[in-house]
């Protein structure tokens, strides 16, 4: 089955961080992304810029969609990015978004969400 790991945290705060405290925690997230790269499990994994680079398209009942810049809702939590994991079970997906969570040192949520594909992508990295 595959999982998106779906990363939340606080985008003032790691945006707040020089490029070495930048460099470090996606080190430290490596290390756990390269033990699931090494089983074959890990898909794509993503980092979203920052909320202020969003556009939304806001569906209307009244006709026309609006687009607006920024991100769909205000929270403390931004959506920061995702990993695509395949996991065999429900319990490997949480004891994996448990080792990227005990290697980002701020603080945060990982929600794991069953995928469907729906259409496979035919992107190169």
């Amino acid at each position: 089955m595959l999982y998106a790991v779906l990363c939340y945290s606080d985008e003032n705060v790691v945006g707040s961080w020089t490029k070495e405290e930048d460099d470090a925690c996606l080190a430290r997230l490596a290390q756990v992304q390269d033990g699931m790269d090494q089983k074959g499990k890990l898909g794509p994994v993503v980092r979203l810029l920052p909320t202020t680079a969003a556009t939304t398209l806001r569906k209307s009942s009244t006709g026309e969609p609006l687009v607006i810049d920024g991100p769909f809702a205000e929270t403390k939590e931004q959506f920061l990015g995702f990993y695509v994991a395949d996991c065999d079970t429900l319990d490997e997906a949480i004891d994996f978004a448990k080792d990227l969570a005990k290697a980002n040192p701020v603080q945060g949520s990982y929600e794991i969400r069953p995928l469907s594909i729906y259409k496979p992508s035919g992107l190169k990295p």
